[in-house]
């Protein structure tokens, strides 16, 4: 079983799994039986009377507003599930097998219906589980030191919790991407021009300076940016260092040169790296440098034998990018779970597995 796209709680065959079934028969050279719902009579007397290995796929979970507990009707309006309704979905999944193997990493952070909810007395972790659990397990609670994290992203406000987390764990923080901009205006009163600044995030930078003092975790900001007039891939381009200030009018869109020489000098003085957050606006080739000279760095480490583990999200979509998957220890498949590990929250999709029933 499992879940594609977005469709609110209601059947769309924009989402059907149907074409998944026929892939993963060409790819094992067996049948693989699909059906229209995933609960049901018809489903559970699929499931029951299976027969010799044979393999079922379920259609899409979603297509049920109990799989995730809201959703949307025929106007946009949001509307719930009711708990019975819940209930009945989760104990018709439960009538499906004999044990439960969950190997659905990027939604374990969600307490839905298949997450949450099946249960069977054998509950087990898949593969792909375990490698992330085990990967993130060693670098949060047994890391090979120095250990970096090298943070990006927009908001200070978004990331504070991870941030605070890591400072107990890691021996350096490179601050890069758009939060950056909130540290150097608020630290050192560097002039920043229309660059992102997090008003409500500002307001934690201190502390979290302090902190990383107080910790003895060593901090790299940047010092010089690639600038555009605009937040377009076709931007005139500028340069500005932490000395020049970025003119009014103009947004720091990527690391510069100097910048990305530290950041390398960093990358490659590390045991253990950790990186969430790319250093610009790499979908914009313009604005993509910083970002791919960090991946560099990153993947020269990993062939010295660093462990290197990407946090998922716009960061593997970089790493995916310039081909770089093979190159790396590790690359998430989970953008919003690997946060929430990584801020030091339980996922209830792995809770789930031990929970006693």
């Amino acid at each position: 079983m499992s879940h594609l796209g977005r469709p609110d709680g209601k059947s769309n065959p924009k989402y059907t799994l149907r074409p998944i079934a026929e892939e993963v028969s060409r790819l094992l050279e067996k049948k693989v039986m699909f059906l229209n719902n995933c609960v049901g009579p018809e489903v559970e007397s699929a499931a029951k009377n299976a027969t010799g290995g044979q393999i079922i796929l379920l259609e899409n979970l979603r297509f049920h507003i109990e799989e995730e507990g809201s959703g949307k009707d025929d106007e946009g309006n949001k509307i719930k599930a009711s708990p019975e309704d819940i209930d009945k979905f989760r104990a018709s999944l439960s009538k499906l097998g004999d044990i439960y193997v969950n190997d659905a990493f990027g939604t374990a952070h969600r307490p839905h219906s298949s997450m949450v909810g099946v249960n069977l007395p054998d509950r087990a972790a898949g593969f792909l589980l375990k490698k992330e659990l085990d990967f993130f397990g060693k670098a949060l609670e047994n890391p090979d030191r120095p250990f970096l994290a090298i943070l990006g992203g927009a908001k200070v406000s978004d990331k504070i919790k991870l941030i605070n987390n890591l400072l107990d764990k890691v021996d350096s923080m490179i601050i890069t991407g758009g939060m950056a901009f909130t540290f150097k205006k608020t630290l050192n009163g560097v002039k920043i021009g229309n660059s992102l600044f997090d008003e409500e995030g500002s307001k934690t930078v201190a502390d979290l300076v302090e902190k990383a003092k107080k910790k003895g975790v060593k901090l790299v900001f940047p010092v010089d940016y690639v600038t555009g007039d605009k937040f377009d891939k076709d931007a005139n381009t500028g340069y500005a260092t932490d000395e020049t200030g970025i003119p009014d009018g103009w947004l720091g869109l990527d690391s510069g040169k100097k910048t990305n020489e530290l950041f390398k000098k960093t990358i490659l003085e590390a045991k253990t790296i950790l990186w969430n957050g790319p250093t610009g606006v790499f979908e914009f080739d313009k604005f993509a440098a910083g970002t791919k000279s960090a991946l560099d760095a990153v993947t020269e480490a990993t062939q010295n034998g660093v462990i290197t583990i990407i946090g998922g999200g716009d960061t593997a979509t970089a790493v995916a990018k310039w081909g770089a998957e093979d190159k790396i220890s590790h690359v998430s498949t989970g953008g919003g779970a690997s946060l929430e590990l990584l801020e030091g929250k339980e996922l209830p999709g792995v809770a789930a597995l031990s929970a006693k029933l």
